[in-house]
């Protein structure tokens, strides 16, 4: 199999697909860079399959925060929104701020302007979330606790449900202990349904003005208008290319929507794999998939397979191209690309920079043999930091969850850096490297090669997800049902 992989074209993909602006689903920049995707696969004479959804969208548009000092109005600069939080109109709400530093202070929120504090979620072992297979190198480690602004969002995400029980009238969160740099733009959480209750994100030292401005019972003026688009267009597609295998099918998938360069270019790869594969004699039936509602999950996820991605939508309506029965194709491996190129930044000293290295490649693999095979290949790289891991916990980040659950064995890249989810107006191309985005492209250019030499049995099913023990991510001792019985004891 012949293949080559054009960094001049995986470049200029980039700088196109940021010419859209940030994608969020069904946004325009979203539609825009679904079509533009759509018109290179037709340049490559490949019939595409659609699968149109309606949804109702809700946007911010516009956001502000002024605490109201008798005359004066002081402007509090903010974050980012939280998605599909809530809205209000042009004037905004001007209330009094009722700051929240223990229970008792919920039921004093009612027509009010509740300000938390969200802490930095830094007192979790990593692994609680992931399970180690290999590294590679071998001194390639994750932090010992599990932290960063995705997590925090994630884990602590009732405050819209206390705050809306309570009869507050809007809610601003304000980050602690992430770096103020860190958190800008954040697009957190995109887990959660339509709140119906307003929420801004405020970094921690603008918060610090709020909470002392709420201590004094002033009050505040509060704007998040928001575009509620009821029936929004978007859709999911594939393409096929077909082999001399009817039976047996590899899928290679990604989602289109995202925040910024890394989160998701992934398509990107994906077009550059479709033109190496078409036209050349292939064993088996490749189908590449293309997702949306990526950050519209509680939407677009479907649990009937059994995972909360919006590949689950995807498998859930097409099992006649990877379940095997009847007549249906049998998946016998999936390839999930997501966040190339990410390069390492972290809080240094106070100072928010990049440290010299790759973000750490978050590979998880199906099963052992598929594991090798993928350390096997990424050995051939020059830039590399990578850590392969097992669904852990019913924990597993990313689109190829949905294959895992399904049992078909994955090779799924997913890198986490902390500003995965943040927009900017530089798209974060400062934070890419389009150098290591070629080398793993080329990795699973080289893999899609080698499983077409591999049969279904060797490449066998994915294992179930491991629970509590845990291979250490971090360099320490493995985790054990004995640890997770200490941290609790120690809390």
């Amino acid at each position: 199999m012949e293949y080559e992989i054009s960094k001049k074209y995986l470049l200029e993909g980039m700088l196109k697909m940021n010419s859209f602006g940030t994608r969020l689903t069904g946004s325009k920049g979203h539609t825009d860079f679904i079509n533009w995707i759509k018109s290179e696969i037709e340049n490559i004479n490949l019939p595409i399959f659609s699968d149109p959804f309606y949804f109702r969208r809700w946007e911010e548009k516009h956001s502000s925060i002024e605490i109201i000092d008798g005359d004066e109005r002081v402007n509090i600069p903010v974050s980012s929104a939280y998605p599909y939080s809530g809205e209000t109109f042009a004037e905004g709400i001007t209330e009094e701020l009722v700051y929240v530093d223990s229970i008792k202070d919920i039921f004093k929120i009612k027509d009010k302007i509740a300000v938390f504090n969200v802490a930095n979620i830094n007192f979790l072992p990593s692994e609680i979330a992931f399970d180690k297979r290999t590294s590679y190198p071998e001194d390639v480690v994750l932090e010992k606790k599990y932290e960063g602004p995705v997590i925090t969002s994630f884990v602590q995400c009732f405050y819209g449900i206390v705050s809306k029980l309570t009869k507050a009238k809007a809610v601003i969160l304000i980050w602690k202990g992430l770096h103020d740099d860190m958190i800008e733009g954040q697009y957190l959480s995109f887990i959660a349904d339509y709140q119906n209750i307003p929420m801004l994100w405020v970094n921690e030292t603008n918060g610090k003005h709020l909470i002392e401005a709420a201590k004094q019972h002033k009050k505040a003026k509060f704007v998040l208008e928001a575009e509620i688009e009821e029936k929004a267009f978007t859709e999911s597609f594939y393409c096929i290319i077909k082999g001399k295998n009817q039976k047996e099918c590899v899928i290679v998938n990604t989602h289109t929507d995202g925040t910024n360069c890394v989160e998701e270019n992934g398509p990107i790869a994906l077009l550059q794999l479709m033109k190496n594969l078409n036209e050349q004699p292939l064993e088996r039936t490749h189908i590449f998939v293309f997702t949306t509602g990526h950050f519209r999950l509680p939407y677009f996820e479907d649990i009937r397979t059994g995972a909360f991605q919006s590949a689950s939508r995807w498998l859930a309506m097409h099992r006649e191209l990877w379940d095997g029965k009847r007549d249906h194709f049998k998946c016998v491996a999936n390839l999930t690309i997501e966040h190339l190129g990410c390069k390492e930044w972290r809080d240094i000293d106070g100072e928010y920079k990049y440290t010299g290295k790759p973000e750490v490649e978050l590979v998880y693999t199906g099963n052992d043999f598929v594991d090798n095979l993928y350390i096997d290949t990424v050995k051939e790289r020059k830039n590399i930091r990578t850590m392969t891991l097992r669904g852990h916990n019913a924990l597993h980040f990313g689109e190829g969850q949905n294959f895992f659950t399904m049992r078909i064995p994955e090779i799924s890249l997913v890198p986490a850096p902390y500003y995965l989810c943040a927009v900017s107006d530089t798209h974060e191309m400062e934070k890419f490297d389009i150098e290591l985005m070629t080398e793993q492209t080329e990795t699973f250019a080289k893999l899609i090669e080698k499983i077409e030499h591999i049969s279904s049995k060797d490449l066998g099913k994915s294992d179930l997800y491991s629970v509590i023990k845990a291979k250490s991510v971090s360099g320490g001792k493995d985790f054990s049902v004995n640890g997770l019985f200490e941290m609790i004891l120690k809390k």
